[in-house]
């Protein structure tokens, strides 16, 4: 499927990149009218933001939700139904006399989204999705062990694939990877991969000709928690799997660290009392105490074991209790620290729902004043294994319209 004008080489989607671009200086949702010398770009995400987040609107409605004047608003709509970006959808229902008012929307049904996860260590995973997070097509690419070059080029190849299966045309893709990601979307850093300072955004846009954004496979993911799981804008979602790590939402605002770092959590030891030994060659990371491999190995040890089953499943609450409140102790000073109102975990919720969060949950509210991050929450993301994938759509979202 063509990308038509939103090819990288500039245009309507060259602009919307550079002014929207996914960084820690601008709030995720504009939510105010600002200075007239900054107003128009400003006001056009806040009309798509509007839409986006309430559905079918007329002008009036819109007005009174932005605070926009009658007359900025209908020149607003005109430009944005000029780029196609929304489009009258019919009149309203109503039995009070007069003309219906006219209902708008953002073109939803024109454009999609391309998504990359590529946080597993197995498999490269890939989807075309709606604007509003759905995934229309999925696509996987065994690594077979690839790492460097060749993993580069099975990413590229994946986003092709996906372009082209695209139905209709595609506003940008989006890439959550794992290890540490600038804001020029390039990999710093991805030892699994064999990674170190990959311009994975050109990469993909020389040979897809579509915007890319690239993230941190976490930080993507806590943005599809914000969008579509209905979380506040003070959140930090933690990504459970091969590894350990965090996505931070501060204010609206995302929290990338003077090294693009924050958030990484894993290799922080946790206590003063040793522990497993990690991949990093220190003992004690949390991600040592709580990756899934690791904890799988145990568990399978402990079933594997001649005790009786009361036994095993004591041995296994355990198991499971020592690493929660490991991720407790880790997670009750990043609360002190920003007072956040809620923690996500995301992964798999047969290791990490119950007993472990429990666990975690009780280590928090031990270490920290009950007075000021009492009502913090802490609970499992529902937005099961397409998390990354989702939340790469609310990059591009973010990226290019200014909305999420």
């Amino acid at each position: 499927m063509s990308a038509g004008g939103f090819g990288s080489g500039g245009g309507i989607a060259s602009e919307r990149i550079e002014s929207f671009s996914y960084t820690p200086a601008r709030r995720l949702r504009p939510n105010a009218k600002v200075l007239p010398e900054h107003a128009r770009g400003h006001n056009r995400a806040l009309v798509l933001q509007t839409l986006f987040a309430s559905g079918a609107m007329s002008r009036a409605d819109i007005a009174r939700a932005t605070g926009l004047t009658r007359v900025s608003i209908s020149d607003l709509v005109a430009s944005l139904i000029a780029d196609n970006l929304i489009v009258e959808v019919g009149l309203r229902e109503t039995s009070r006399p007069g003309k219906p008012a006219t209902l708008i929307d953002i073109n939803r049904d024109e454009f999609q989204i391309v998504g990359l996860d590529l946080s597993d260590t197995e498999v490269f995973r890939g989807a075309v999705l709606t604007l509003d997070g759905e995934v229309v097509t999925m696509l996987e690419v065994p690594l077979d062990g690839a790492t460097g070059a060749d993993a580069i080029a099975k990413a590229v190849a994946l986003a092709a694939d996906l372009v082209e299966e695209a139905t209709v045309e595609v506003l940008g893709i989006g890439v959550g990877s794992p290890g540490v990601v600038d804001m020029t979307g390039t990999v710093r850093s991805a030892p699994n991969l064999g990674w170190t300072d990959v311009d994975l955004q050109g990469a993909i846009e020389q040979v897809a000709q579509v915007p890319v954004l690239v993230a941190n496979d976490a930080n993507a993911a806590v943005l599809a928690e914000y969008s579509f799981g209905g979380a506040d804008g003070d959140l930090m979602l933690v990504s459970v799997g091969n590894g350990v790590g965090a996505g931070l939402l501060v204010g609206g605002h995302p929290l990338f660290g003077s090294r693009f770092a924050a958030g990484e959590i894993g290799h922080v030891v946790v206590g003063t009392d040793g522990g497993p030994l990690c991949a990093c060659g220190k003992r004690g990371c949390l991600e040592a105490w709580l990756a899934v491999p690791h904890l799988r190995e145990l568990l399978a040890a402990a079933e594997a074991s001649d005790l009786p089953a009361a036994e095993v499943e004591q041995r296994r609450e355990e198991i499971l209790r020592a690493a929660g409140e490991r991720l407790g102790v880790s997670l009750a000073a990043i609360v002190g620290a920003l007072n956040l109102s809620e923690i996500v975990v995301s992964g798999p919720e047969e290791l990490l729902a119950g007993v472990l969060l429990d666990a975690a949950i009780e280590t928090v509210r031990a270490r920290t004043m009950t007075e000021f991050h009492g009502g913090v929450q802490i609970r499992m993301s529902e937005q099961g294994a397409d998390i990354v994938l989702r939340g790469t759509a609310v990059m591009v979202l973010s990226g290019l319209l200014g909305v999420s």
